[in-house]
């Protein structure tokens, strides 16, 4: 037993209510445990000190004790002030992080909570690919899962239904074996059962021992708009069922891979789209008609146009998928000069060229490129 104070080990104010006794040794805890620090004798000792401040502190009647007398007050066997069984609480403070679920949670006194809280299904990942028009709009699509479902015959244990199964040699029923590690009485699930308690003596003459029978099964998958490539839809409940003994079949994941588009190009919740024009009517201004992902809409190409002008049409991008909104589609104006021109032309354009002023100064890179750069 350690002679510092325990207050002083655990960081805290000697009246700290629980809920600061918890926060102060789960940051310590973390900190200093083994699996964190191997062969750090110094951390190990640390993470020692913190829990037998914290099994003394989180006792009413160790605590009074402490409180009153020091450390004189904990000489007693019913107040020491280490107890190894302490820790068998500990599990809703460091939860899952080390896997203290399988060291002590919740199989104190046999009772199966811990094996049926690790007894979930698998989570089953499924890559659908969609098209660039139903991840902006949103579908609902229907998609063909395999999975694995139950034995009829002996559902889901794997053992032939009348004298099928036979005790755990190893944990004698139990389901968890107990042993001893450096400071702490370790419980564990049993490795030759699996928690079940019990072993295969005869396989199931339909699954062959395995408990489950493969399938496929059709779901329909509402896809929202809004969504983009990498997007995870979880589907609760739709993946493997648990073992025997499990308490909830595991998730389905949808992961999302939408296709590129051959007219528009997406930037977060916004539409790019690059629309030619020729030089009369960047000059003059024009009206362009655009087929957009809602329809028609005419596109108003301001007199002057240059390359790189922006028209921007509000309401028209992708909603958000977290009901931030709607974004905009955004039109990328590109002047085009003709390569090929008739007699006629070239000769309007040599009375153009003698009308219009020479501007021949050299300009830093154009709009197009840096567009180009940004979505190649």
């Amino acid at each position: 037993m350690t002679t510092r104070d325990y207050y002083d080990i655990l960081g805290v104010e000697r009246g700290a209510d629980e809920s600061a006794l918890k926060s102060a040794y789960r940051r310590l805890a973390m900190k200093h445990h083994p699996d964190r620090n191997p062969d750090d004798h110094a951390a190990e000792e640390k993470f020692k000190q913190a829990a037998e401040a914290y099994g003394v502190l989180s006792d009413p009647q160790k605590r009074a004790a402490y409180d009153r007398f020091g450390h004189q007050g904990l000489q007693s066997g019913q107040n020491s002030g280490f107890d190894p069984s302490t820790f068998s609480d500990f599990s809703d403070i460091l939860g899952d992080f080390f896997g203290f679920s399988d060291l002590f949670g919740g199989t104190a006194g046999g009772n199966g909570r811990g094996r049926a809280s690790r007894g979930r299904g698998e989570d089953v990942r499924y890559d659908l690919t969609i098209s660039f028009e139903d991840a902006v709009k949103g579908a609902n699509i229907d998609i063909q899962v395999p999975r694995l479902d139950p034995c009829g015959r002996c559902r889901g244990n794997g053992a032939e239904p009348k004298d099928g199964l036979t005790q755990c040699p190893v944990c004698r029923g139990r389901g968890e074996v107990l042993f001893q590690q450096a400071f702490l009485q370790i419980r564990r699930t049993c490795s030759q059962c699996g928690g079940r308690g019990q072993i295969i003596r005869r396989p199931c003459t339909q699954c062959r021992g395995e408990g489950y029978t493969r399938s496929e099964r059709k779901l329909r998958i509402n896809i929202p708009s809004g969504v983009d490539n990498g997007t995870r839809l979880r589907l609760t409940g739709e993946g493997q069922p648990p073992p025997p003994g499990g308490s909830s079949p595991g998730d389905l994941y949808v992961v999302l891979r939408v296709t590129e588009h051959p007219v528009f190009k997406r930037h977060e919740d916004d539409l790019h789209c690059l629309i030619p024009v020729n030089v009369a009517q960047a000059a003059l201004g024009s009206e362009v008609d655009l087929l957009t992902l809602e329809g028609l809409q005419v596109i108003d190409v301001p007199a002057g146009a240059q390359s790189g002008t922006q028209v921007r049409l509000r309401g028209l991008g992708v909603r958000n998928v977290n009901g931030g909104g709607r974004g905009d589609l955004i039109v990328h104006v590109e002047v085009r000069t003709p390569t090929k021109l008739t007699r006629e032309q070239r000769k309007l354009f040599e009375e153009l060229r003698e009308m219009l002023p020479a501007e021949n100064e050299p300009e830093d890179k154009g709009f197009m490129d840096k567009f180009k750069e940004f979505f190649l």
